[in-house]
């Protein structure tokens, strides 16, 4: 099912999001699957986009890596995903992401839910706008408060056996697709990051610019390799603690979009652009309206 992303579909529709990342590739609870396949101005997302319902509350998955796990965190159409999800009326992001721990409290197995980021990504495309209009969108708080309070207390409903939820952390996104080296990790440590990825920029930033809110559900996998003691961070030790976490994770996942769909909170994020967009509407030529249409309606 092809739909176009000029204007967003009535009958193919969905508030709340869902971005799975390295071990989330589906969500198994949900049912009346049908998936979309969406072209935006920039490009194909990462994969097709699957509706459902959990337990009754339509949502839309997208998994950031494509089926098979075949896209580095730099080839992540990232912008496509965000224009996609933006077309089928998407007000909700919740990402799911693997990360690192950079401080000794964050162990692996538990889950961690950022309030702050620092984007030391180098070759990825941040922003919708440029070549025709100009948007200068606040980032002081780069996740959504309203949604990642809902996410603590989707934890405490899930009432997970293993590991714990930390609130107010700080996610340092790198480029990749390499792990740190040591020097960088206890560079970052000395930045007060918290946690460590590779996927969260330009995410965060784009999900802004779409006036979606968006808050991160980061379960902790390794201890990267600044610590004295633990195994330094491999694909093989990350993926294996990841897989654990993943189970849990869509407990997370099942109470938070029952919260969201009840509250239905404001975020600062729903009229972001609106106070950011410099260029007047009626200012731009035609082909920056059309590649710029999902996010101006």
């Amino acid at each position: 099912m092809t739909i176009s992303t000029i204007e967003p579909s009535t009958a193919l529709s969905a508030d709340i999001a869902v971005i799975g990342g390295s071990g989330l590739y589906q969500i198994q609870a949900l049912t009346n699957k049908r998936s979309v396949t969406i072209q935006t101005p920039y490009g194909s997302p990462s994969d097709d986009i699957v509706l459902g319902e959990l337990e009754g509350v339509t949502v839309a998955f997208l998994t950031r890596h494509g089926q098979g796990h075949k896209l580095t965190p730099s080839e992540v159409p990232y912008r496509a995903n965000i224009y996609a999800l933006k077309t089928l009326g998407v007000r909700y992001i919740v990402s799911v992401s693997a990360v690192g721990s950079l401080q000794e409290p964050l162990k692996p197995l538990d889950m961690v839910v950022p309030d702050q980021m620092i984007d030391m990504t180098k070759q990825r495309v941040s922003t919708f706008f440029g070549e025709g209009a100009v948007a200068h969108i606040s980032m002081a708080d780069p996740l959504c408060p309203a949604l990642a309070n809902i996410l603590t207390r989707a934890y405490d409903k899930a009432e997970i056996d293993e590991g714990t939820c930390h609130p107010q952390a700080t996610y340092i996104c790198i480029e990749g697709p390499q792990f740190s080296t040591r020097a960088e990790s206890k560079w970052y440590r000395q930045m007060q990051a918290d946690v460590i990825g590779m996927t969260n920029m330009p995410e965060a930033k784009l999900a802004r610019e779409a006036s979606i809110a968006y808050a991160t559900l980061a379960l902790v996998t390794d201890f990267d390799c600044w610590h004295p003691t633990e195994e330094a961070v491999s694909a093989d030790y990350a993926i294996k603690n990841l897989m654990k976490n993943a189970e849990n994770a869509q407990k997370v996942i099942k109470e938070a979009v029952a919260l969201i769909a009840a509250e239905s909170p404001d975020s600062i994020a729903h009229n972001a652009l609106a106070q950011a967009l410099v260029t007047p509407i009626e200012a731009m030529d035609e082909h920056t309206k059309i590649r710029l249409a999902a996010l101006l309606t």
